[in-house]
């Protein structure tokens, strides 16, 4: 087993709409992402934006496009027009999960740098 960042495996897009943050990631194969649908949960999507995210983190599969997309609640203090934050907008959330560490088989096909 080896850990290695998201950044390295996956493309990712967010994007936000009020208080919530969508986030979708992209992975190159079949058997990456059979392997990032056991280590990318909606619970350790909740942990690794711990203090961010204060509400429900949904995660939706698109097993054709080997995509999952995670819908997270309660992520931006209220939204745009309603927060103090000076981050309010959810498109930094794709690349803060990038820097997530999974455990991948050595077996697995990684992608090339």
């Amino acid at each position: 087993m080896t850990k290695v960042q998201l950044r390295n495996l996956v493309q990712a897009r967010s994007g936000d709409k009020g208080n919530t943050v969508n986030i979708a990631i992209f992975a190159p194969n079949k058997q990456l992402y059979d392997t990032l649908l056991l280590e990318v949960t909606p619970q350790r999507v909740k942990e690794h934006f711990s203090g961010l995210v204060k509400g429900e983190v949904i995660r939706y599969t698109l097993p054709n496009l080997y995509a999952m997309n995670f819908v997270c609640k309660d992520a931006l203090s209220g939204g745009g027009s309603a927060t103090m934050r000076l981050d309010n907008l959810g498109k930094c959330f794709a690349s803060n999960l990038l820097r997530m560490e999974v455990e991948i088989d050595d077996s697995v096909d990684l992608p090339k740098s």
